[in-house]
């Protein structure tokens, strides 16, 4: 066993720790799907903490590349905003810091109305080979809409990675619309299944 998997083992186990600590709250919620649920993984209190941001970054970059999806395959990474915003910035530090070049992005909900009046940020995502991201997925919507608007924009999408997957249908929905799903964390690994 290489290193390197040794290492993404105990990273995104400290993970796990982390978002379990961090972001699980329990207590009947509404999901923006419209689902209930039991529990809540609010994503946000941990893509923006300072130790947990760093872990996303250096996970969601070794499961890309133990999928076939290194940085020589992708040229940028993000999905909608926001879920996905702190996701994407973290790989992106994460990709600079082992001297990598990876871009990110950001998929508004809708154009702007002024300005350059853009749907997608930062650099030309035209050409470009990208991974949808986002921090919790529950039926796949929102990493579909950034889909459709990455394909309009010009992008090749080569696949959708969350970092925490509910099991509550989105990897079949995107599967089903021909797309790989990867997830990092699932149910069992924060100890809500």
């Amino acid at each position: 066993m290489s290193t390197d998997v040794i290492a993404n083992d105990s990273h995104r186990a400290r993970l796990a720790e982390l978002i379990r600590e961090l972001a699980v709250v329990r207590g009947k919620v509404t999901l923006a799907s419209g689902l209930e649920s039991d529990f809540y993984v609010d994503m946000r209190r941990a893509t923006l903490h300072h130790e947990a941001a760093p872990l996303i970054g250096h996970v969601m970059l070794d499961m890309l590349e133990e999928a076939g999806l290194g940085i020589d395959d992708v040229d940028a990474v993000g999905g909608l905003t926001m879920g996905a915003d702190p996701v994407a910035t973290a790989m992106l530090h994460a990709a600079a810091s082992r001297g990598l070049d990876l871009d990110a992005f950001v998929v508004r909900k809708a154009a702007k109305d002024h300005g350059m009046k853009r749907r997608i940020e930062g650099p030309d995502v035209a050409g470009r080979r990208v991974v949808v991201l986002e921090d919790t997925s529950t039926t796949g919507g929102s990493p579909l809409e950034a889909v459709a608007a990455l394909r309009e924009a010009g992008a090749e999408v080569l696949a959708v990675a969350v970092v925490v997957d509910r099991a509550t249908g989105a990897r079949e929905r995107i599967e089903a619309a021909g797309l790989p799903y990867h997830a990092a964390l699932g149910l069992a690994d924060l100890g809500l299944d």
